[in-house]
């Protein structure tokens, strides 16, 4: 849990290590001088490493100080990607035209800097036919090949044969980016842009 620094009266040492606003080393001060010196600027004094012996003190705007650190931390959340997973499900002998349109879905997640579970849905004879699956799978993983990689090798799940796709780290970056872009005031941000999604979402699923 984050513990603000004493300030001014708050603090309890007798003298302390003082450091100027543009950062120049004062010296130790007894602490009644170091709080006349930051009336006499205007500014706070600011207890920046209470560990010290003896502790360090700075002459800053504490108000500003904490405005700034709150756009720091809110930029830092924005930039940070959440990991969502998508999943798209196919049959082994999917039409070409729904396989392309199935396709452009997977695409526009990894674009979006999320992760694709890939699910090959078999029916009855179909099951033993797992080679169609794998055949499918390897098709895809190879025409997406530049946006995203094979993070699990399909395997066999019941009925079901399952592959996780991920975006690669250039990919996942421009989403990144995008989603800042989109969040920066003055402009109108298009449909789908900056919706949060929680990590424990539940998948999207796209079904045939």
């Amino acid at each position: 849990m984050s513990v603000e620094p004493r300030v001014n009266e708050q603090i309890r040492a007798r003298e302390v290590r003082l450091v100027g606003p543009e950062g120049e080393q004062v010296g130790i001060v007894p602490l009644e001088r170091a709080l006349q010196l930051a009336a006499d600027v205007d500014l706070d004094l600011v207890e920046v490493a209470p560990m010290a012996r003896p502790p360090v003190c700075k002459l800053m705007d504490f108000g500003k100080f904490k405005y700034e650190s709150a756009l720091k931390a809110r930029e830092a959340r924005r930039n940070q990607q959440q990991t969502v997973i998508k999943e798209m499900k196919l049959r082994p002998k999917i039409d070409p035209h729904d396989y392309e349109t199935k396709k452009g879905h997977v695409v526009r997640f990894l674009k979006a800097g999320d992760k694709v579970k890939v699910t090959i849905m078999f029916r009855g004879r179909e099951q033993s036919r797992p080679e169609l699956g794998f055949r499918l799978l390897r098709r895809l993983s190879e025409e997406i090949s530049e946006l995203g990689f094979v993070e699990a090798s399909p395997k066999q799940d019941g009925r079901n044969m399952i592959m996780v796709l991920a975006p690669h780290r250039a990919t996942k970056a421009a989403a990144v980016a995008a989603n800042v872009a989109a969040a920066k005031p003055g402009r109108e941000p298009r449909e789908g842009e900056g919706e949060a999604v929680a990590p424990d979402a539940p998948a999207e699923t796209t079904a045939e």
